[in-house]
């Protein structure tokens, strides 16, 4: 008798179905070790009958195990308070750290002279890579022009941006197909996941402003999309996805010389929506301004690349500007450079590539761009151990171990976390000013965000150096603030890391 069976589930079959199972395959597999004998079919039947056999030694919560947890829960009153105080009250606002409040203020002894006025805001959108870019290109402008307030036009870029980048990712889809990608595999399940977004990356700005130029915000204005970009990000994915699988058809059954075509008409949709949700750009403006002096002044009718050309490149060249990262990780490897698969907003345009660099590297050449009065555009992960009102950025801001006596991320080291999924690139911004202790040391950052100017100082945030080094991932300096051991690093082949590596992510 073999006593009282246990009932199959979805999860499961019986023990003996499962030992019957596993012997036949295996006796099928030491009978025939080098032959054919074993299909497809049934390979995957045997790791199925592994998988279920692995599965059944997993124990599931008992009523004894949940019934002491909840005694354990209840037998401490700390428990009780912090339940009693979150069930009202915001959980990071509760764990806010007086005593490291009291510690952090906004004053610094190296800031940038001239910041730029208006504070920005980038509204329901993830323009935070476009707003930083041209908070920082603005700071030399002002000086140059000698006007109190200026503003790019950052819907300028977002639409150039969206239109480069339809264009971009159905020539991608249909060089992935080439490739013999799978339509269900990871690398097209990815690209069709999330066709377009409003992230970015350094070089899709030089891509963009090397080639469309730059224009006042006066000349072109925001509209409602470009401030709240969800539904028209909504129409545009669903309009790639369709033409993806009309392209991966062509591509897969080989009528390649359709596709330029197919293109081109998609392209005449998607243009005529962000067209119509945008705006479509001026090609020549008048920039008619007064100086601090109430002088009057016009330059133009002028195009958009004559601007950038003409104007602006003698005092911020976007090409003599490096991109340098710290990505810990060993499969990156510091003094390399890297690049992610299918990464790009132009197609023809520069690739994204990134200069893996010590933390130390990026944090110098901050200090001593930001103390030659240029600022910096970086990139972080902005969530981790921040508070959005006060805008302070530090590891003990938030404490969590007084509330839930766990700590939270910190034991992870900066590679475990990008490996992991717990950290990586979230959102750009400018540091424009850092505090340098008496040994020569960055202690704390200036922080120019994009969020309006209700948090932090007026807009601005503060970032101190060991958050530094455990969240920020990029920067962006000038050459002429990195040795040329560093810059030869440009000069590599880049590896290639997948399409899902978190190094990819603000670019999303």
């Amino acid at each position: 008798m073999l006593g009282k069976l246990t009932p199959p589930s979805k999860l499961c079959i019986n023990d003996v179905r499962l030992r019957a199972g596993m012997a036949f395959f295996s006796q099928m597999i030491r009978l025939s070790p080098s032959t054919n004998l074993i299909t497809p079919l049934q390979s995957n039947a045997l790791r199925r009958l592994r998988f279920f056999s692995e599965i059944r030694h997993l124990a599931p919560l008992s009523s004894e195990q949940l019934k002491n947890l909840r005694e354990e829960f209840y037998s401490c009153p700390k428990n009780i308070l912090a339940q009693n105080a979150l069930s009202r009250v915001e959980v990071n606002n509760l764990c806010i750290s007086r005593r490291k409040q009291q510690e952090l203020v906004h004053v610094f002894n190296h800031k940038i002279e001239g910041e730029g006025k208006p504070v920005t805001n980038q509204k329901s959108t993830g323009r935070c890579w476009l707003f930083a870019c041209l908070n920082t290109i603005r700071v030399p402008v002002v000086k140059q022009y000698n006007i109190e307030e200026f503003e790019f036009s950052q819907s300028y870029l977002f639409f150039w941006d969206k239109v480069e980048r339809c264009h971009n990712y159905l020539n991608t889809i249909v060089e992935v197909a080439n490739r013999g990608e799978k339509k269900d595999g990871r690398l097209l399940s990815f690209l069709f996941s999330d066709p377009i977004g409003d992230g970015g990356q350094w070089d899709m700005l030089v891509n963009l402003i090397t080639k469309h130029g730059l224009m006042p915000k006066k000349v072109f204005p925001e509209s409602y999309s470009s401030e709240a970009s969800a539904q028209l990000n909504a129409i545009l994915k669903s309009k790639l996805r369709e033409y993806s699988s009309e392209l991966y058809n062509l591509a897969s059954q080989g009528n390649h010389e359709e596709i330029p075509k197919k293109i081109e008409s998609q392209m005449a949709v998607l243009y005529r929506i962000i067209g119509i949700c945008l705006g479509i750009p001026p090609e020549t403006f008048t920039w008619e301004y007064y100086d601090k002096n109430k002088q009057y002044h016009s330059i133009g009718p002028i195009t958009p690349l004559q601007f950038y050309q003409e104007k602006i490149k003698p005092i911020f060249n976007m090409e003599d500007k490096i991109c340098i990262v710290n990505d810990p990780r060993e499969t990156s490897g510091y003094g390399k450079a890297l690049t992610v698969d299918c990464l790009s907003n132009m197609v023809g345009g520069r690739p994204v590539v990134y200069n893996n660099q010590p933390i130390e590297v990026l944090m110098n050449a901050a200090v001593q761009s930001i103390k030659n009065n240029e600022p910096v555009w970086y990139g972080c992960d902005v969530g981790k151990k921040f508070t959005r009102k006060l805008g302070f950025e530090d590891l003990d801001i938030i404490d969590y171990t007084s509330v839930f006596n766990t700590t939270v991320s910190t034991p992870m080291t900066k590679a475990d976390r990008m490996t992991y999924g717990e950290s990586a690139m979230t959102h750009a911004m400018v540091l424009t000013g850092v505090h340098v202790n008496e040994q020569g040391e960055p202690t704390k950052w200036r922080v120019e965000n994009s969020w309006g100017d209700e948090s932090g100082d007026k807009g601005y945030l503060l970032m101190t150096t060991d958050w530094f080094k455990e969240y920020v991932y990029e920067l962006v300096v000038d050459k002429k603030y990195l040795s040329q051991e560093v810059l030869d690093v440009n000069k590599q082949k880049p590896q290639v890391l997948p399409a899902w590596d978190p190094m990819g992510t603000l670019a999303r």
